[in-house]
C-alpha cells in the first residue's frame, strides 16, 4: 500500500508540472466559430444548464477524476466535493481501489450531499477483483454512476504496471450487466477511437469520455517515474501516442444519436467546452485545471468554476447561441 501512495503522490506533484501537459498537440484551436455579430441576445439571457444522468446540473462541466489513496486525497477531494456541491456540477473521483482497500473513508457525501457524483475503478481492477469491488465503489461513495479507466499505454510504462488486458470487456459487459448504477468508460489521455466505442456500447456501457490526448500526459509522467533505462528506451516513440480529442469527438458522433459523449482531453477552458459541445458531447470534463486551486481551497475551486463557466457563456453570447441546444449546431469557419 505504500508503493501505490507514494505513486499517486508523484501522480499530483508531476501533473503539476507543465512538462507533463500535451498542449502541443491540441487541435482545439483549429475549431473556429462564426462570430456573431448581431447576437441578438442579452447576457445574462444565456442558459447553461443541462441534464446529466437524470440530474439538473448547472453547466456542462464534470470535475475530472484526480486522485486516490495519496497524503493530500482527503484535502483535494473535499475541496474539490465542496464547490461541486456549491456550483451543482457534477465531480468524478480519483480511482477508489487504493482507498478501499486501505480502509480509508470515502466522505465524499459528507462534502457533496447533493452533487453528481461519479465512482472510479481502473479496467484491469474491475477484472483481478470482480462485481464486489464495482459494487463496494458504488455504495461506498453513494455514486450517480461508475467510472470504467482504461489506460492500457499508462500501465505498459508504468514500473510494474498491468500488462494483461485479456478478458477486460467481459468484465465492463458483466458490470453493465450487473450494477444498478449506469456505467461510464474512459481513457485516461490517449482516446477512445470509433472500434472501442462500438464494442462498449454494444457491452451496455452508457456514456463514453473520450479523454483525448492533448491534456496531461501519463506517458510522460509514467516516463519520468520509470527509471530503468530499457523500458524507458521501449518507451519513448510512445510520448505522443494517441488520438486528438476534436478528431474523437467528430467520429464519435458520427456513430449516431445513442451515444452520450463526454469531451475531455485538453480542454483548458470555457472556449473548449464550447467546442467540444459544437462537435457533439453532451458533457466536458476537466481535472488539471482544477489541481492547483484544489490543493489551495474551496473558494479557489469555486472561482475556476465560475471561470470556465462565464468563458463558456461568452462563447456561446458570441455565437449567438441562447442554449446548449442551440451551441450545438453553431455555425463553424472551415480553415
Amino acid at each position: 500500500m505504500s508503493d501505490i501512495r507514494q505513486r499517486k503522490d508523484d501522480h499530483i506533484s508531476l501533473a503539476l508540472q507543465a512538462e507533463h501537459q500535451g498542449t502541443a498537440v491540441s487541435t482545439f484551436d483549429n475549431v473556429c466559430f462564426e462570430h456573431n455579430g448581431l447576437p441578438e441576445l442579452a447576457l445574462d439571457q444565456i442558459d447553461t444548464h443541462t441534464k446529466f444522468l437524470g440530474n439538473t446540473v448547472s453547466c456542462p462541466i464534470i470535475i475530472g477524476a484526480m486522485t486516490g489513496g495519496c497524503d493530500n486525497g482527503e484535502r483535494i477531494n473535499r475541496h474539490l466535493a465542496e464547490a461541486a456541491e456549491h456550483t451543482k456540477i457534477p465531480m468524478a473521483l480519483g480511482s477508489q481501489r487504493a482507498s478501499l482497500e486501505m480502509g480509508l473513508p470515502q466522505n465524499i457525501r459528507q462534502w457533496a450531499p447533493t452533487a453528481v457524483i461519479l465512482g472510479n475503478l481502473g479496467a484491469t481492477q474491475l477484472h483481478q477483483h470482480g462485481l464486489d469491488l464495482a459494487k463496494l465503489a458504488i455504495e461506498a461513495a453513494s455514486a450517480n454512476a461508475l467510472v470504467i479507466h482504461l489506460n492500457p499505454l499508462q500501465e505498459l510504462i508504468q514500473p510494474n504496471g498491468d500488462r494483461d488486458w485479456r478478458f477486460i470487456l467481459d468484465a465492463i459487459h458483466r458490470c453493465c450487466e450487473a450494477v444498478t448504477v449506469p456505467i461510464i468508460v474512459k481513457e485516461v489521455g490517449f482516446g477512445i477511437g470509433p472500434s472501442t466505442a462500438k464494442k462498449l456500447l454494444e457491452a451496455g456501457v452508457y456514456w463514453i469520455e473520450v479523454a483525448g490526448r492533448g491534456g496531461t500526459s501519463w506517458a510522460s509522467i509514467e516516463m519520468a517515474r520509470n527509471l530503468n533505462p530499457h523500458e524507458q528506451q521501449v518507451a519513448a516513440p510512445f510520448l505522443n501516442w494517441g488520438m486528438d480529442t476534436v478528431t474523437l469527438l467528430q467520429q464519435l458522433n458520427g456513430l449516431g444519436n445513442n451515444i452520450n459523449l463526454i469531451g475531455s482531453g485538453g480542454v483548458r477552458h470555457g472556449l473548449d467546452i464550447a467546442r467540444c459541445i459544437r462537435l457533439g458531447a453532451k458533457m466536458t470534463a476537466l481535472a488539471q485545471p482544477f489541481l492547483a486551486p484544489a490543493l489551495d481551497s474551496t473558494e479557489q475551486v469555486i472561482d475556476k468554476i465560475t471561470m470556465l463557466s462565464e468563458q463558456l457563456r461568452w462563447a456561446m453570447f458570441l455565437t449567438g447561441s441562447p442554449d446548449l441546444n442551440s451551441l450545438h449546431t453553431a455555425p463553424l469557419m472551415t480553415k
